[in-house]
């Protein structure tokens, strides 16, 4: 399981105890999530690439073993790149 931060562990406990409340317009809320993650997510451009046979091989294990197919696993790789949430450990160590 990933690292979880302090509201994330918060937010577990409150369910695990049984204490977490459902938000008044929560319908609302997860309908607008729903919209913005759909619009996040829409794929609608495509791309090829050419990669070496190992990485290949390599991002077709990977994603095996994550139980998702591997074009699913390099885009969802390349978007957390894009949006910051992946770093590149040579240029920031």
């Amino acid at each position: 399981m990933n690292k979880l931060d302090a509201e994330e562990k918060e937010i577990i406990e409150a369910f695990e105890k049984g204490t977490l409340k459902r938000s008044i317009n929560a319908s609302q809320e997860i309908e607008a999530h729903r919209a913005i993650a759909e619009a996040t997510f829409k794929k609608d451009a495509r791309i090829n690439i050419r990669l070496s046979s190992r990485d290949l091989r390599a991002l077709r294990a990977r994603a095996l073993k994550e139980g998702i197919p591997y074009q699913t696993l390099a885009s969802s790789v390349l978007h957390k790149f894009i949006d910051g949430q992946l770093v590149d450990r040579a240029t920031n160590e």
